[in-house]
This record gives C-alpha cells, sequence and structure tokens, in this order.
C-alpha cells in the first residue's frame, strides 16, 4: 500500500511539473519579448532539424545514385589475389568458388595498364580483358551507347569497347576507320636498346560500334573492355587471370555466400562485393557526409543559445510564480524541473517540426525535383539534386537534437536556481 502510494505521488509531481511548463510555454507572459524569443527558439532547432535531415538525405540520394552506376559494370563478387596481379586460372581455389551452387556465371578477368594510339593521339588505358559470359554477368547492355552490339571478337578480329570520354579525346567515334593500336611493356626476352619499339608487346583492335557510358570518370575516360585471349597476348598471361568475377544465382543468401568464399579463400585471395569494389569512392562520400552532419550539428548548438535566452528570461519573469509554488508546497527541485521540462519541450517540439518538414522537402524534391543540378536540362546525370530518405538517419537526426537540446537547458536551469 505505501509502494503505491509513493508511486502515485510520484506521477502526480511529475503531471504537475509538466502541466505547469505546458502553462509557461504556450501561456502569453507578461512581457511579450519572452513569447517571441520562445517562437524563435523553437523555429532556430526546427531549422537546423530541417537542414540535417535535407543534408543527409542530399548525400544518401548521390551515394545510391553513384552505386547505381556501378551495378551496371561491376560483378554482385570480385575475387583476387592478396599477392600479385595474376594467378593460375586453374587454381584449386578458384575452381572451388567455381563449383558452388549459388554460384551462377563466373568470369574470368585480365586487367592491367597499357597505352593505346589514334591518328597520332595517344592516353594511357585500363585494359580489362573478360568471358564471353561477361554479357550474362552485368548489366552491360543497359550502358552501351552506338549503333552496334556488345561483341568482344569476331573471327580473327579483336574489339575493344571504349569508354565514351577515352572514344572523345582520341577522336575514335562509335566506329573506327582504322584500327586502334595498343601498346603494352614485354615482360620477357632481351631488348634491343637501339630500337624503343622493341620493349613492347603491339596489338591492334577494332570498334564493335559501341561505347560504355558509366558515368563514372574512372571508367569512361580510361578503360576498354576487350576479350580475354586478347588481354592476356597483350600482356602475356596465357593460362593466368587477375580475378575471377561472380554472379549468384537469385534467391541466394549473398551475405552467406560471401562468408563462405571468404573462408575457402582464407588469407590468399580478397572476395569484394559492389561497395567494396569501389571503396575508395564511397569511403570520400562517406567523410563528406560526416563533415557536413558535423557543421550542421554546430549550426544546432548556436540555435540552442535561443532556448537558454528564453528560459533565462522566463525564470526572471516568473520570480512571484516560483515563491507562490514555493509556499504552496513545493520544493526547490520540482520548481527547477517546470523549467527543465519547457526547455525540453521546446526541444521536442523543435525536433518533431523539423523532422517533417524536412521529409516533406524532401519528398516534394523526390517527386517534383524542385532544385535542378543546372540551368539546362540534360547537362548533368540527373536533372535535379537526388534525395535518398534512410530511417536510420532520421533516428540520428531526433537523437542528436534532443542530447544537444536537452544538455543546452540545464545551464539556464541549474544557474537561476541557485
Amino acid at each position: 500500500m505505501r509502494d503505491w502510494a509513493e508511486t502515485a505521488t510520484f506521477a502526480e509531481f511529475m503531471n504537475f511539473e509538466l502541466y505547469i511548463a505546458r502553462r509557461y510555454l504556450f501561456s502569453k507572459k507578461s512581457t511579450n519579448v519572452i513569447n517571441v524569443i520562445s517562437a524563435i527558439s523553437v523555429i532556430g532547432v526546427a531549422v537546423a532539424t530541417m537542414a540535417l535531415v535535407v543534408t543527409l538525405s542530399v548525400f544518401n540520394g548521390f551515394s545510391d545514385l553513384v552505386a547505381s552506376f556501378f551495378t551496371a559494370f561491376d560483378p554482385q563478387l570480385k575475387v583476387q589475389p592478396v599477392e600479385g596481379k595474376t594467378v593460375a586460372a586453374d587454381d584449386p581455389v578458384l575452381t572451388e568458388l567455381r563449383s558452388l551452387p549459388q554460384v551462377d556465371v563466373a568470369t574470368e578477368c585480365v586487367e592491367d595498364q597499357a597505352m593505346v594510339m589514334y591518328h597520332g593521339t595517344q592516353a594511357m588505358v585500363t585494359i580489362k580483358g573478360v568471358d564471353d559470359s561477361f554479357e550474362q554477368l552485368t548489366h552491360i547492355r543497359s550502358i552501351l551507347q552506338g549503333q552496334g552490339t556488345f561483341e568482344l571478337h569476331a573471327a580473327d578480329l579483336q574489339y575493344g569497347i571504349l569508354g565514351i570520354r577515352l572514344a572523345y579525346e582520341l577522336g575514335t567515334g562509335y566506329y573506327f576507320d582504322e584500327p586502334l593500336r595498343v601498346y603494352a611493356p614485354r615482360r620477357e626476352g632481351q631488348l634491343d636498346l637501339t630500337d624503343p619499339t622493341d620493349g613492347f608487346e603491339e596489338d591492334e583492335l577494332w570498334s564493335p560500334g559501341v561505347v560504355l557510358e558509366v558515368n563514372q570518370g574512372k571508367y569512361d575516360k580510361g578503360y576498354i573492355l576487350t576479350s580475354i585471349g586478347f588481354a592476356r597476348r597483350l600482356f602475356d598471361q596465357q593460362g593466368m587471370v587477375s580475378s575471377l568475377e561472380l554472379r549468384l544465382k537469385p534467391g541466394s543468401d549473398f551475405e552467406a555466400v560471401k562468408a563462405e568464399m571468404r573462408r575457402i579463400c582464407g588469407d590468399r585471395y580478397t572476395v569484394l562485393d559492389r561497395y567494396e569494389q569501389q571503396d575508395d569512392t564511397f569511403r570520400i562520400m562517406k567523410i563528406e557526409k560526416l563533415i557536413a552532419y558535423i557543421f550542421l550539428t554546430f549550426i544546432l548548438v548556436v540555435a540552442c543559445f535561443n532556448i537558454i535566452g528564453s528560459l533565462s528570461m522566463l525564470i526572471i519573469d516568473k520570480r512571484d510564480d516560483v515563491q507562490t509554488l514555493g509556499n504552496l508546497g513545493a520544493n526547490d527541485r520540482q520548481i527547477s524541473r517546470i523549467f527543465l521540462f519547457e526547455g525540453r519541450l521546446i526541444v521536442i517540439i523543435g525536433a518533431v517540426i523539423g523532422i517533417a518538414v524536412g521529409l516533406l522537402l524532401c519528398w516534394l524534391q523526390q517527386q517534383f525535383g524542385i532544385i535542378t543540378m543546372g540551368s539546362s536540362e540534360g547537362a548533368f546525370v540527373v536533372n535535379a539534386y537526388p534525395v535518398s530518405v534512410h530511417p536510420w538517419d532520421v533516428v540520428l537526426v531526433f537523437v542528436t537534437v534532443l542530447i544537444v537540446g536537452f544538455i543546452a537547458v540545464r545551464y539556464p536551469v541549474r544557474y537561476f536556481s541557485k
């Protein structure tokens, strides 16, 4: 019985303190400027919260956009040696990976640097030689531009599919009017120092009438996709591979299969998913997002100074009420909690309004593309800023606002309660 009475009394005290705090927040003050400052405090917290939600969602949008580009060219899983550039194609570990029941397509790749020349124009490129099954491995056709089709070789001809920016720099167009000359350093044998060209393997590629448009400089400006036979001959890597690229069967447990592959590979090979294959790009984007979050949190801290001013003036304004509450039996702790609750109400109301407005702006941007990337349509990959709302970011923003706001309201309450 005693425990129940103590619990009831505590609940009544909580309701009493919260009730008074709500009255102080929404009722008209004796000095109108306190009402104005309280409103400004709510607006300041709301604007900072909205900025956090919108900014983080824009970064998510760009990250998802970049990921969609990589999906069309990069495989689901890529296995490459930890040491050295190439390994034997018949390595027992690679053979075991190919034989896993979840593997649908396995493509051998040989990739290395070379120099190309067309009509006297030179460029350093990455030659990527793949099997004919590469078309089933990736969505390669979705990123091809031109009137031709996806082909790597035909009879005695070897085809090379250039990145679109590389084709522009070399001046090749979709079709070559003469072969593209490819040079790679010779790996074995003695060199004739009197003949500078003797130190290079030389071969030629023709165009199937298409170019790659991945919308990423790494590929569009520096990659040539060709057959693995051509790459092995050019780089003198017969029977070798630089990576094994895999696609899983639909319905496979991706994470479980990746973990199993890593167990099989041990410390000899690395198994990379699409995001890990582009780790540098996504790491930079995560750092940029973190920096934006930190700067906007500082803005939120500045906005919370309005709460300090609002509570300070309110405490001074309610001195007579404080004395009356004390005469009615309220202790100092209860009176302090009244003003503490008011500050927290300002923070919570501002956070909720800011998140609601931020989500509304994100929805409007997704639906109507209000803020565009440029004045002319088609100048960029997307016409409007991409936005993607992640639930965990919304939770992070709400928790951040509560922590910063609750810390801010403690100072004036503790100071003036003395």
